[in-house]
């Protein structure tokens, strides 16, 4: 029978690790998912203003079989720097693809926008290089989720965004899924003024506050109003912005998946956020989900396998989404659900 994990976290699948590196001052970070050893990979890109880099080696027709990292970062497009401090400490263990005498480390790396959260951006140079190399050196099976890593400065619709992460395995059979995401979406993780969230029929044992079913009905169009919970010029100017957004995520499995079939996993996937975030997918984010296959597990995959996997996937990644929600706290005007709805 599928249950969470003991953890609850994309580490309950075997062989991979999390670590996250925040700077306070600046309201960022870097979260990195550590393969224990070179896992199978690709990426699903939904979004209308994503940032990434190496996500083209994903592909199933390009010739790199497996990564060894997988870096979400805050920053926007200086964010993406915090590949190469992954990369440094990779090589330090002597981690990567064997070019000759040289080991190549491969670091898929997506990126969200949090540069108007107020927090001290004047930087010299970007502090992601850094964060970066304390992210995956801080790599582990337990971590923070909330305000913390690439979650640290995020936003979501009208409530702070984070780090969420759930897992779901079978002990019968082995089979492993979890899923980590930093949400800083422009949709909304809630149903409409009430504190439950659109993922709230997949919650398992009480792990994003346990509410009873929503009193009302939906409206058909759910308003925007980022601004009117924010009293901080930083997080104003982000609520107001269109193009300060985008979720980046992570599911994982311990099955063993070959290119094409983690692609159609990445894609499945993509529906746990439109299972958990409403508008998703616009084109002001920048949503996109990776997913790896540690191979632990040998498994008969055929398509009607896939199709399960792909679907458990989604389920676990919408958890993770309210997860995140849930376990965020008020950051300057960045009001958190509890402060909101548990008042």
């Amino acid at each position: 029978m599928l249950r969470p994990g003991p953890r609850n976290l994309i580490t309950d699948v075997d062989g991979i690790l999390v670590g996250n590196a925040e700077d306070a001052q600046v309201r960022s970070g870097t979260t990195v998912v550590l393969c224990e050893r070179p896992a199978c990979a690709s990426v699903d890109v939904r979004g209308g203003a994503p940032g990434t880099r190496d996500t083209d080696l994903l592909d199933p027709v390009c010739r790199v079989e497996a990564i060894d990292a997988v870096a979400l970062s805050g920053g926007s497009a200086f964010g993406l720097s915090a590949t190469d401090g992954v990369m440094k400490w990779l090589r330090e263990q002597g981690r990567g693809v064997p070019v000759g005498p040289v080991a190549v480390p491969i670091v898929p790396t997506a990126i969200l926008f949090d540069l108007l959260n107020g927090g001290a951006k004047d930087w010299s140079w970007p502090p992601y290089r850094e964060l970066g190399y304390r992210a995956v050196a801080a790599a582990g099976k337990d971590f923070a989720q909330g305000n913390a890593g690439a979650g640290l400065g995020a936003m979501a619709g009208n409530l702070k965004g984070g780090l969420g992460s759930a897992s779901a395995v079978d002990a019968a059979s082995g089979l492993q899924v979890g899923a980590l995401v930093a949400v800083n979406a422009r949709g909304f993780t809630t149903m409409g003024d009430m504190p439950q969230f659109w993922s709230w029929p997949l919650e398992q044992d009480g792990e994003f506050g346990g509410l009873p079913p929503p009193r009302n009905g939906l409206a058909l169009r759910v308003s925007h109003r980022r601004g009117e919970l924010s009293h901080d010029i930083g997080a104003a100017a982000a609520a107001d912005d269109p193009r300060g957004n985008t979720t980046i995520a992570v599911v994982a499995t311990n099955v063993r998946l070959d290119k094409a079939a983690c692609r159609r996993l990445a894609v499945m996937a993509q529906d746990g956020l439109a299972r958990a975030i409403r508008p998703v997918h616009t084109p002001q984010d920048g949503d996109s989900v990776f997913a790896l296959a540690t191979g632990r597990l040998d498994m008969v995959m055929d398509p009607l396998a896939i199709a399960e996997l792909g679907t458990l996937a989604a389920d676990c990644l919408a958890r993770a989404v309210a997860r995140a929600i849930y376990h965020a706290e008020t950051l300057g005007g960045a009001r958190s659900w509890h402060d909101t709805f548990r008042r």
